[in-house]
Order: C-alpha cells, then structure tokens, then sequence
C-alpha cells in the first residue's frame, strides 16, 4: 500500500472491469476507488469502497496494521461506491465506531436496515475528531453532489480529504493523461449542476493551509496539481469558460448538416476565432458536455426527425439544461426536408437556462447547402465573431 505522508495511507482499489461509472459515463481507463488510513494512538480509516472489492479493502487495511484494529470509520460520503463494504467492515470491526453526520446515519439506515450501524459516532460542521498527532476537523458540503457529503481536514499535514470533489475518471495504474481533462468530464457529468455548492465548500476551505487533496477518486494533488485543481475548480463552479472560441455540436444523419457545421467552421476560423466540432451521435456524451461548458459560444446543428429534434441533439441539450448551462452564447442551425422546425424546440430547451444569448442570425437548411443557407451561415459566424 502507498504511505502519502507521516501516518497516512493509501488503501483503495482500482477497478478495470467496469464500462459505465454510474451505467451512463464511459470509463475506458477505469476508476479508482480511493480510501485512506491514518494509523495514530489511534486508527482512523476515511471512507471505504464498493462492495465488489470488500474482500481486496480489508486485505489492504490489515497490511497496513499489521494486527491492530480501527478505531473509526469515517463516512464522508454515502454514495454506494464508497458505501458498500460498510456491513463488511462493521462485521470484522464491531468495535469501531462509524463517523457521520445526521443525515449520513438516516442513509446508513436506509441501506443496510434500521438501526445499522450499531456504533454511530454523529459529528457536526467544525467539530474536530482527535486520534494523537492528527485530528480530523469536518467540513460540511451538502450537494457536492449528495446531501451528506462532509469534507475532513488534517491540520497536521494540511491534508483535505474531499469526498468526491476533486476526482477524476481513469484507475491510479493507469498512465495518466492530463488531469483536467478526465477530471472535467467528472466534474460537468456528476457535480456541474452543483456550482452553487461548490463555490460555498471552497469559500469554507479557502482559508485551511492546504498541502494536499486526498479524493474519493483519482489520484492525490499535491504540488503543481493541486494549484491547478484549485484553479479549475473556481472556474468551473462559477461556470466560467476555460478558453476563448466557438464549440459547434453536430448531429447529421445523412451528411448535410454535418457540411454546413464544417462550412460554418471554416467561416469562423477565416475570422479568427478558435473552433472545434463535435459529433454529438459518435463523440463521448460526457465529453460533448464538458466541452460544451470549456467554450464561451456554442452551436447546435440538428435534423428535424419525428418532429422533434434528432435524439443525440436532444439528449446533449438535456444534459447541458440539467447542469445549469450558463454564461454563454448559442446559435442553432437546423436542418429538413420538408419541416425544420427543431430551432425553436432547442432553443426552448435552453430558454430557463440563466445567462444565455441567444444569437440574432438563424441558420435553415433545407435538406442540402444552398446560397440562401451558405448566406445565413455566414452571417453567424459574422455574428459570433463580433461577440469576442
């Protein structure tokens, strides 16, 4: 097992079985299943780990403690991929106590059955929990992104255990890519709706001496990374755009609309803008969304199908519409043959979203490019060029 630093320890399990993190994001590299010791006068273990890797935790846990027992779990979060080998360790540790807030028990209840775990030490924001040289202070962060989701701050080592803040797609033995990249994909995908909430947690962190963050998954900051996942974080929690220029997301069912998406691209790039085109039927869901909030502009090129807008569009609008879309500005271009009519209907998807400009030029293609839509792609690409 991994020492961090001093007496705290790295005992989580990769997975790289697993296709789809919460049956929906795709996770070609896996995913870490992070939980931590600190082994002190007394033993505190932070969180445990999906029930598949039960038996594999516990093995970590007793290499570690060469015989001695835990004194605590800390549940920081009771999400079931952090949750579920709770019983398991209850059942060869009955004498320590489990950690949590109020609503962390009620979730515990509701899991395992009333009443569970016999041994229930509540905690509430700002009380600190002593096991020698470290001590855990709680930091509440309901909504990041579960109610009773509590952060944990080691003043001795100036480590932030932060739940699932901060965590990323891709298993620790993995070769990791840049950080930001799979960590905006977790990030838009599971926590974006929550910006709110994230921006008071970090309000509350801002002033602890932070020398390193410890998540529930993916690997710890410390260093360069951990600046870096500060800065993104702010950024992201305030839905700020990360890099100037224009996202265009195309869904084409037989090419057109997929032509006048490349046609509008090379009209902006012949302005100066910054460009890039996504494949809402064929790039990854999670990363059209992220990507959709890395850009201040956004274009929506779809075919009208059923008389409605064509189900890749649709579904990536949704998405952008659950997370609280805003700050930017959108256009749309349209496409069909003989009734254009998804526009309005992604526009209207979009339309309780907050601050959003919707542009001035419109863009119908009737089935195939023609000048008159040549001409109307040229005027938003003027339009989105004026825009900054």
């Amino acid at each position: 097992m991994k020492k961090i630093i001093d007496d705290i320890f790295y005992v989580g399990v990769d997975d790289l079985k697993l296709d789809l993190f919460e049956g929906q994001f795709a996770i070609p590299d896996g995913i870490s299943y992070n939980s931590y010791l600190i082994v002190d006068e007394k033993v505190a273990v932070i969180d445990s780990i999906d029930a598949k890797f039960g038996d594999e935790w516990l093995a970590n846990l007793e290499e570690v403690l060469e015989g001695r027992s835990p004194d605590y779990l800390i549940v920081q979060h009771m999400e079931p991929d952090h949750s579920s080998s709770i019983r398991k360790f209850t059942e060869k540790y009955p004498e320590a106590q489990v950690v949590g807030n109020q609503k962390t028990f009620v979730m515990l209840g509701e899991y395992f059955g009333a009443g569970f775990p016999a041994n229930q030490l509540a905690v509430k924001e700002g009380e600190t929990l002593s096991f020698g040289k470290h001590s855990l202070r709680f930091i509440f962060a309901p909504m990041v992104h579960w109610p009773e989701v509590m952060f944990s701050y080691d003043a001795a080592t100036r480590t932030l255990f932060s739940a699932d803040a901060f965590g990323k797609f891709g298993a620790l033995s993995k070769r990791e890519k840049n950080w930001e990249d799979e960590a905006r994909r977790y990030y838009f995908g599971i926590v974006g709706k929550y910006g709110a909430q994230v921006k008071g947690v970090l309000l509350k962190v801002g002033s602890l001496d932070i020398d390193r963050i410890a998540p529930l998954h993916g690997p710890v900051l410390e260093g360069k990374k951990l600046t870096t996942a500060v800065h993104h974080y702010k950024k992201w929690a305030a839905y700020a755009p990360e890099t100037d220029g224009v996202l265009i997301a195309c869904s084409s069912i037989y090419g057109h609309t997929r032509e006048g998406a490349e046609y509008l691209a090379a009209q902006l790039e012949k302005r100066g803008q910054k460009v890039k085109l996504i494949d809402l039927i064929r790039d990854d869901w999670a990363e059209c969304i992220a990507q959709a909030f890395r850009f201040p502009k956004l274009v929506v090129a779809a075919t009208t199908y059923n008389g409605e807008i064509f189900p890749a569009a649709r579904n990536f609008l949704t998405g952008l519409a659950e997370r609280n879309y805003q700050w930017r500005t959108v256009g749309f271009i349209e496409n069909g043959t003989w009734a254009p009519v998804c526009a309005r209907q992604m526009r209207a998807k979009l339309e309780d979203c907050k601050n959003l400009v919707f542009t001035e030029a419109a863009v119908k293609i009737r089935s195939a490019l023609s000048e008159q839509s040549r001409a109307e792609i040229d005027a938003l690409a003027e339009e989105l060029s004026r825009n900054g």
